[in-house]
């Protein structure tokens, strides 16, 4: 039965500009991971404070039940000086640690004990700390330790390297692991995936998985919040909206709830017209009585507002210009620093698709694409750009912005001075940025801001290729999904680095994946096909293993369809019905081929080139590999039950 750890009555919480929100109340149990969306600005990070005690309502409480310990992830890196990364995440286990020395200190005290009277107290207090250490697993916690830095992304040569010397967001990753470690009753995550690749966000969503507390997650990536999450808490103007299940259903379940509503306000809407209509028909006649006491029904009428569902921007990018069928090609690319990032990398982008570039930080996706862009030169190869092209680059530092500029300035491109501006205007407007923005400087935004006006800025401009860095970054959940849709109909090229497989599923046709190593793979399909891609080979190698470890029966050709005979002591009750021993071999041989045949069609890219095929032949592997397994299983059991021939 899930307990009560934290609850929020009637908090109101607001600034300068006015109330951030009011009245809220908001129960979190134990076992819920609760991802609470917004947009931009709405009050999830003062919420998340206020519940983390670290900043005062105006109005209502937070109350802990049952003793319950609330942590909230930390933004700012805070360390003790000249601390090594195993010792700062052994920080969380202060507590733990102190009771493990005592308990040894303890245990000497017991072996040199000479008076027994002492002894009782002693073993007492032996026998607390001991069930102490055992309750929290505080015997295994350098292994805990580790295993939560391994899979944060530390490596063992960097566990005792001193915290000083990490990047920023590598101390965010260190501050993830204390707080993992500290294992509060209550975890508040604020965009715990910031500055983690995909195969660290990977590790988290299952560690997360797997933990009882209770959670409430702050984060613009989706596809966590779909694995991750159980339930979903919007907040708005109206205050909290509850949604049961991950983002998937959320997504779905809040338009679903808005057309209802929608629907009850149009007809209260027609009732009240219809009443209104009748009292001033006949107001001032025979019925004017009746007229009265409906008026009164209409002044007692709880009337409902008319509902908003909040969307994001209308993005919109140009018409694009046409090009030559091949817009970019990569010839034997290579590039290195202290180690390569790439070797011998070749891969073609033809006119209209839509490419992906993955993998882990630090691995050499921003530098293929300033090499493509001819900002940078690659130690050997050659890139060839197609004709009639036209790039509009959005870089995730956003070094594109003027400074010192207005939004209109900032958008207005500098080859067309008399761009009108009503077209500036509209065109901000589009992007979600009206009114008296057009005219604030660039300096003054938000980050989320900023990277419309960047896209603004490229929407302005005769370009027919996007090459972006990281675009969904700063931007919130329906800001990302209007980008979405805008680069799925924008008729040009797109070619983007992200992290973001939510994105990456509804936009991306092919994906140039970096393993970190040097080693650089072409897949034709969006992430899913990719993770599909990847299952299967793990699959293939593992029976792989299996079957060398277990020996391949003899095929069909070389046996003679009999066994040794089997024991009475080995005998076993039969699973499957008879069969010959050669006749399971031959079906064994047949599906052999079947599964190869798949295999080496996964591995041709010109699979990937129509979905629907690629997940057909996944899905005819999966089939194949659940036969074999059954064979196999069946040629084992007749091996040792079928009478000798």
């Amino acid at each position: 039965m899930p307990s009560l750890l934290l609850s929020a009555t009637e908090l109101s919480r607001g600034f300068d500009r006015g109330p951030l929100f009011e009245h809220l109340n908001l129960e979190v149990f134990s076992g819920e991971r609760i991802g609470l969306v917004g947009p931009n600005g709405c009050g999830k990070t003062t919420l998340m404070k206020t519940l983390a005690f670290e900043e005062e309502p105006d109005r209502g409480s937070v109350n802990r039940h049952a003793g319950a310990r609330v942590a909230m992830l930390e933004q700012v890196p805070r360390f003790k000086p000249d601390t090594t990364l195993r010792e700062e995440a052994s920080s969380a286990l202060e507590e733990l640690l102190a009771a493990q020395t005592e308990l040894e200190q303890v245990a000497i005290e017991l072996s040199a004990l000479t008076d027994d009277n002492q002894r009782p107290a002693l073993e007492a207090r032996y026998d607390r700390l001991h069930a102490l250490l055992a309750h929290n697993g505080a015997f295994t916690i350098e292994h805990r330790v580790e295993g939560i830095l391994h899979g944060l992304g530390f490596p063992d040569s960097e566990l005792d390297r001193a915290v000083e010397t990490f990047s920023g967001g590598q101390k965010n990753r260190l501050l993830l692991a204390r707080l993992l470690l500290s294992a509060p009753d209550v975890m508040l995550l604020d965009e715990p995936t910031n500055h983690l690749d995909i195969a660290t966000v990977n590790w988290l969503e299952s560690y997360l998985l797997n933990q009882p507390q209770g959670m409430i997650i702050i984060s613009h990536d989706r596809a966590f919040l779909d694995r991750v999450a159980n339930r979903i808490i919007e907040i708005g103007p109206r205050g909290l909206e509850s949604y049961p299940g991950n983002f998937t259903h959320y997504w779905r379940l809040r338009r679903e709830r808005h057309e209802q509503a929608l629907k009850a306000f149009e007809k209260q809407q027609e009732e009240i017209d219809r009443q209104v209509d009748y009292i001033r028909r006949v107001n001032y006649g025979q019925l004017h009585k009746q007229a009265a006491s409906r008026q009164k029904q209409l002044d007692k009428m709880d009337r409902l507002d008319r509902p908003v569902l909040h969307e994001g921007p209308r993005i919109r990018f140009g018409e694009a210009g046409h090009t030559g069928e091949t817009v970019l090609e990569g010839v034997d690319l290579t590039k290195k620093y202290s180690a390569p990032l790439f070797r011998k990398l070749s891969f073609q982008i033809r006119r209209g698709s839509r490419i992906g570039i993955v993998g882990p930080n630090g691995c050499g996706k921003s530098t293929l694409l300033k090499i493509l862009l001819g900002q940078e030169n690659a130690d050997s190869g050659e890139v060839r750009t197609g004709a009639h092209v036209k790039v509009g680059y959005y870089d995730q530092q956003l070094a594109c912005l003027p400074t010192g500029k207005t939004l209109a300035e900032a958008v207005r491109p500098p080859d067309q001075p008399t761009y009108p501006e009503q077209r500036v205007r509209d065109l901000l407007g589009s992007f979600g940025l009206e009114g008296a923005q057009v005219n604030q400087k660039v300096d003054e935004l938000s980050g989320g801001e900023k990277s419309r006006v960047a896209m603004a800025a490229l929407a302005a401009r005769d370009i027919n290729t996007l090459v972006l860095d990281e675009p969904t970054n700063h931007l919130d959940l329906w800001a990302c999904d209007s980008l979405e849709e805008a680069l799925r109909g924008f008729p040009g090229t797109v070619l983007v680095v992200s992290h973001d497989r939510w994105f990456l599923n509804r936009v991306t046709d092919m994906l140039i994946v970096f393993n970190g190593k040097g080693d650089v793979e072409v897949v034709h399909g969006n992430w899913d096909i990719y993770e599909r891609l990847v299952a299967s080979r793990v699959a293939a190698a593992a029976e792989k293993e299996d079957r060398k470890a277990a020996g391949r029966p003899q095929s069909s050709s070389t046996a003679q369809g009999g066994s040794a005979p089997a024991t009475e002591a080995s005998k076993r009750k039969r699973k499957y019905p008879f069969r010959k021993v050669p006749d399971i071999e031959a079906d064994i041989d047949t599906f052999e081929e079947q599964k190869l045949d798949l295999e080496a069609a996964l591995e041709d890219p010109e699979t990937y080139r129509d979905g629907r095929r690629a997940l057909e032949v996944q899905e005819k592997l999966a089939d194949a590999q659940t036969k074999l397994a059954q064979l196999y299983d069946h040629w084992e059991e007749a091996m040792e039950l079928n009478p000798k021939i």
